[in-house]
């Protein structure tokens, strides 16, 4: 074939990506003009303190004792000083994933964290961020691109995790973060969230940028909000991958949920442009099994325009229609699925 054959298979090959692309995006736009305008329900209200975890003014970080931390089915040890170490992810299990780009494993000093660090080696993340693993390459991109030029913000600006994300985003370089797409899109997420409903649940403490269980018998009501904790606080908090969390949801709201995101109620059905299963498209994200404090950070923050970009047009007249309880109960379902 000739040179000129060959750019004519190249840039048909590429029209019918675009169409496929184009395609879907077109089926989300239409369900979402079909679903009508009608407007919101968080207007004005404060973030839900329960989605955005902020430790007490006078907490005090841990000291180190020079103990060596261990973490179930992992030979790898390390002190408190070497899991906080921004610059360094703890590898705790290099069997589950291939080898972590630089940027991945050790970012770049001074200004730019290890992407393991915070959503650990291989991209679960935890309640204070997001899941990594699995996003669409080019998705991760465009995130990225939008936190670079303000368009995704955060509702509590001061807020560490979401601080530092921004932050590391407008200094990180194209080739650091083409690096760090490649190595999650080829990641397969795994479930890591227990879902109960519940009316009561062990007495909570703010430990971290998270909520964990007091010791003993003490109880408090669950009321109108979601309670994720970890299953471990020690695992945790050293960064352990496989680490799992419980999350408390109230009574009725997984089949709440489920009736929300068919589009039986509020919307279209989230799959229009999710995806069969909500496990993503080209550059809509898998909504499958993700944390419910994330997901109802993203819903409000797409809600008050603290979260904007391409992506989210698609989303906002959807968004707009859903009260503080149909978030709860959006994120609580989303969160009792397999990713």
């Amino acid at each position: 074939m000739n040179a000129n054959g060959k750019e004519a298979v190249v840039g048909l090959l590429l029209q019918r990506k675009s169409q496929k692309v184009l395609s879907g995006l077109l089926l989300c736009i239409l369900a979402v003009v079909a679903g009508g305008a009608r407007s919101a329900s968080s207007g004005g209200a404060e973030p839900p303190a329960w989605a955005y975890i902020v430790p007490p003014p006078d907490a005090k970080p841990a000291r180190d004792d020079g103990r060596i931390r261990k973490v179930p089915n992992s030979t790898v040890g390390y002190t408190l000083k070497e899991v906080t170490d921004r610059f360094s992810a703890p590898d705790w299990h290099p069997e589950d994933h291939p080898k972590m780009p630089d940027i991945v494993a050790h970012g770049r000093k001074p200004d730019v964290n290890a992407c393991g660090y915070c959503h650990r080696a291989d991209g679960p993340g935890g309640p204070e961020n997001a899941s990594l693993a699995g996003l669409p390459y080019d998705y991760i991109l465009e995130q990225m691109a939008d936190y670079k030029n303000g368009k995704r913000s955060t509702a509590l600006t001061k807020r560490l995790p979401q601080a530092n994300m921004i932050a590391l985003a407008k200094a990180a370089t194209d080739e650091e973060i083409q690096a760090a797409a490649k190595y999650f899109s080829s990641l397969k997420p795994r479930q890591n969230i227990r879902v109960v409903e519940t009316a009561r649940l062990s007495k909570t403490y703010v430990a971290g940028w998270v909520l964990a269980a007091k010791e003993g018998k003490e109880k408090e009501p669950l009321g109108r909000r979601i309670v994720e904790m970890p299953e471990d606080l020690e695992r945790f908090e050293s960064r352990d991958a496989r680490a799992t969390f419980v999350t408390y949801v109230p009574i009725g709201s997984l089949r709440e949920g489920e009736a929300i995101i068919r589009g039986d109620r509020v919307g279209p059905p989230c799959a229009n442009c999710h995806g069969k299963d909500l496990h993503g498209r080209e550059l809509a994200p898998s909504i499958a099994g993700r944390s419910p404090s994330y997901i109802v950070r993203q819903l409000y923050e797409m809600q008050t325009g603290a979260r904007t970009g391409s992506g989210v047009m698609l989303m906002k007249a959807a968004v707009a229609r859903l009260s503080p309880d149909e978030m709860i109960d959006v994120a609580a379902y989303l969160a009792s699925l397999k990713p």
